[in-house]
């Protein structure tokens, strides 16, 4: 099984996995119980996974499983097998869960995909394999335009197109577009060289925010492609909290410590890994959740 995806529901991961023969995801029964119970604790999920599952079959409700066929990693690191739900499984269990608490799980989970983000990430899985990333130009505008073209294309009619118009988020207000013919060349123009050097042409291009929407989808592809060029590094995104991201990129505007600590601390050789493509785009697509 190679690929992978990892989804957030309230900050809890529902991870899957991608059956090639059966051609459906099968979901993790134990994330699934434990982002509906909001469960902090793995081994407690899966006794009520377990006990859940029994209580169902008693009922005459048959879920849709493999049962021990896949793999996860646990909460000690290692690859352990587990029971998985397909999508009509995982339906099933949350229109039949106690005391109808996977209300809103429910509506997340039959939603989520049919959302812009959703269509967009799906897109983005397909990049690793598409051969659009070998043959753009690290660090350049054109790079990033053709990055969020790709993942937006269909989907926002400003797709791959810089904007002539200003835009604010969280009362800060990014740069203003009048501006652009002088500020892009002069980031295009910024050093390469170093992880600091190319964090902060990450930064500058984030407080440029060229695009109407995804921008920050776009440009954490756009910096993981200046490493691998440059440092033969990429980030394992999985290892930076969302939260302590979204406040580094705030303070970045004056100074750029915090996010340039959080990028060296989660540096890593896979560059050519996919999992480590996927895991990036997945929590990539988390941050932006609100």
């Amino acid at each position: 099984m190679s690929k992978k995806s990892i989804r957030f529901f309230n900050d809890r991961e529902v991870r899957a996995v991608w059956d090639d023969e059966n051609n459906c995801w099968w979901f993790s029964a134990t994330d699934v119980v434990r982002a509906i119970n909001n469960e902090p604790d793995y081994t407690k999920a899966g006794n009520y996974w377990r006990w859940l599952k029994r209580k169902l079959a008693q009922e005459g409700i048959q879920l849709v499983s493999a049962t021990h066929g896949f793999k996860f990693e646990a909460p000690d690191g290692k690859q352990r097998k587990a029971d998985v739900l397909n999508s009509n499984g995982v339906i099933l269990l949350a229109q039949h869960y106690p005391n109808n608490r996977a209300g809103e799980f429910l509506n997340w989970f039959t939603y989520s995909d049919n959302t812009i983000d959703g269509q967009s990430r799906k897109k983005a899985y397909t990049l690793f394999e598409s051969g659009l990333l070998n043959s753009l130009e690290p660090g350049s505008m054109k790079c990033l335009q053709q990055i969020h073209a790709y993942l937006f294309g269909g989907l926002y009619e400003f797709a791959g197109k810089i904007r002539n118009k200003n835009i604010s988020k969280g009362g800060f207000t990014f740069a203003n577009c009048l501006h652009f013919p002088t500020i892009i060349p002069t980031i295009e123009r910024m050093p390469e060289t170093t992880l600091y050097e190319i964090a902060d042409k990450y930064v500058e291009m984030n407080v440029l925010h060229p695009f109407m929407e995804g921008n920050g989808r776009s440009t954490r592809i756009w910096l993981d492609l200046m490493l691998r060029r440059s440092l033969k590094r990429c980030v394992d995104w999985s290892l930076i909290d969302k939260n302590e991201y979204l406040t580094a990129m705030r303070e970045s505007v004056v100074d750029s410590s915090h996010i340039k600590r959080l990028l060296n601390g989660a540096l890593t050789d896979k560059i050519n890994d996919r999992e480590m493509f996927m895991k990036g785009i997945d929590y990539s697509y988390y941050y932006e959740e609100e």
